[in-house]
């Protein structure tokens, strides 16, 4: 693949009384194998779980690709829940590495993410772990495991597991279409009750537009949505969530 990207999106769960970092559990996060290109990135999920009131979490970051296997990115989250106002919650550093880009049939990545929460009673949230893709024909798949642990004073916490899958038909590039999941098992190495899991997916959609036409310009436009289904720490819910990216 002379392109390799990975959409996915990712954190462990909503607790209803505390703000969630937007990550793993609600994008898939995106890497691109192209050389130099920066980006403007704005992302937000809403949760609508059932009896409480919604949650919402935007982000704005800053994305940088200094080699062919290396992206950075720093961003900002907000958190408001219900009525109440938008407060700065957490920032977060992602690196992600490409292992392989397209010599074999599986294109595998390491996923890292460093969240600082900005409520020092909730510590830091260190996740990472195995980014993998493949394809056939205009089909394109994308299986993800990451690991996630939150460091703090008290109370101690366990190593956590999570997964993110894709599956879109690449139609053209201005529209990409398919579904996507998230999930939470609990514990790496003893995973909770299936009760007390948490599993959602639904349809996505996708696309690219380029701005100008000279060969050498990478100015785009990137977009992503969904709206999945499922559970969120054990209650009933559904997320929907978007993407936006200035590539230039």
């Amino acid at each position: 693949m002379k392109k390799f990207a990975l959409r996915a999106t990712f954190s462990l769960c909503i607790l209803s009384a505390m703000p969630a970092q937007a990550g793993s559990g609600y994008y898939l996060v995106s890497i691109y194998e192209n050389e130099g290109e920066k980006t403007v990135d704005f992302k937000t999920w809403s949760s609508f779980v059932d009896n409480r009131p919604t949650s919402t979490a935007p982000d704005l970051g800053f994305s940088y690709m200094p080699n062919k296997t290396w992206y950075t990115e720093v961003y900002a989250t907000w958190f408001r829940r219900g009525a109440g106002s938008m407060a700065n919650s957490a920032w977060t550093w992602q690196n992600d590495f490409l292992l392989t880009r397209g010599q074999y049939d599986v294109d595998v990545a390491l996923h890292t993410s460093l969240n600082k929460n900005t409520d020092s009673s909730r510590g830091v949230d260190f996740e990472f772990g195995p980014a993998m893709q493949t394809g056939f024909g205009r089909l394109q798949i994308n299986t993800n495991l990451f690991l996630e642990r939150t460091y703090r004073t008290s109370p101690a916490t366990r190593m956590q597991m999570k997964y993110q899958w894709q599956t879109k038909y690449r139609y053209r590039p201005e529209l990409e279409f398919g579904l996507q999941g998230f999930g939470e098992l609990g514990d790496w190495d003893n995973w909770s009750a299936l009760a007390q899991q948490s599993h959602r997916a639904g349809p996505m959609v996708s696309g690219s537009f380029k701005l100008g036409n000279a060969a050498d310009n990478k100015q785009a436009i990137r977009y992503e949505a969904s709206y999945v289904v499922g559970k969120l720490n054990t209650r009933h819910a559904g997320v929907f969530s978007m993407r936006l990216q200035y590539a230039f």
